[in-house]
């Protein structure tokens, strides 16, 4: 078994509150509001602060989000997870900035992607809520079918601000009276 590669931990000052940025020497490991769920879920305790090239790319594209400017590029990614984790959080990659997809579509071209003919909608919104890099791996612009604003496991308030921080109109989406996003 080969030992894991060495983490490091930095943070970032976003006009949303403190983001706990971490990365290996392969690129950012971990993205997460302070007091989300799963916070610095995978990150070991044996990690060093440490300003490295990967968070300066990182912290790049985070000013540039943050201005209401699309980041064109993306910081070096180092996800580890499970297949199925993988595989949907390479389709949230995929989903355009300034947009949104539903549970529903992205459980169907999850479906499309691993060879199979359903996915359901749950099992892909649990894969969407632990991933690690928020923000950069946009799960903020996944969305009810119905147009609920649900499960960001960094809070409804921030979700609502990503959105609109990306130009896109809160008018048919709403918060549901329970649920995940609560």
């Amino acid at each position: 078994m080969r030992p894991k590669e060495r983490q490091y931990t930095t943070v970032y000052q976003s006009p949303l509150g403190g983001i706990l940025l971490a990365g290996d020497e392969k690129g950012l490991t971990g993205l997460w509001f302070e007091g989300q769920k799963y916070y610095a879920v995978g990150l070991g305790p044996d990690h060093d602060e440490k300003e490295t090239t990967v968070f300066d790319a990182a912290k790049r594209w985070l000013d540039l989000y943050f201005t209401g400017k699309e980041p064109d590029f993306t910081p070096p990614l180092h996800l580890t997870g499970t297949p199925f984790q993988m595989c949907v959080w390479n389709l949230l990659l995929k989903i355009p900035y300034g947009t949104t997809t539903t549970y529903g579509r992205l459980a169907a071209r999850t479906a499309r992607q691993l060879g199979r003919d359903h996915m359901s909608a749950q099992a892909v919104g649990g894969a969407v809520g632990r991933n690690p890099v928020s923000v950069i791996v946009p799960c903020h612009r996944v969305t009810g079918s119905d147009g609920s604003l649900t499960g960001y496991a960094g809070g409804l308030d921030k979700k609502i601000r990503l959105l609109t921080g990306e130009g896109i109109s809160m008018e048919h989406f709403f918060v549901p009276k329970r649920g995940t996003a609560l």
